[in-house]
């Protein structure tokens, strides 16, 4: 039997920079996770990665990643994107010196 579809957002990262960015509604790029559009839709999300996907000037590496709604939006559901989410972890610097 197969698994029940769990909310997900496209995520990769941003081709220049390195950066982890998700793909919002109106189809730009955002590093803030709480814009990232909530695909609940099983064949809508493999079309919004398709998409995604077919933008290889600004996205490498591009695919869903589970999501857990909360109050303030969309919060990683595994710890592979939270850790993600917080930048570069061999020294201080980008998100991690921004927060600092």
């Amino acid at each position: 039997m197969a698994r029940p579809f769990t909310p997900k957002v496209v995520t990769g990262n941003a081709l220049l920079e390195g950066d982890v960015i998700y793909l919002t509604e109106d189809d730009t790029w955002t590093r803030d996770l709480s814009q990232a559009e909530v695909l609940t839709d099983e064949a809508h999300a493999q079309v919004r990665l398709l998409e995604a996907q077919g933008r290889p000037s600004e996205i490498v590496g591009a695919y869903l990643a589970d999501v857990r709604l909360d109050d303030d939006g969309p919060e990683p559901a595994h710890f592979r994107e939270a850790f993600r989410r917080t930048g570069p972890s061999n020294y201080f610097h980008g998100k991690q010196a921004e927060r600092a």
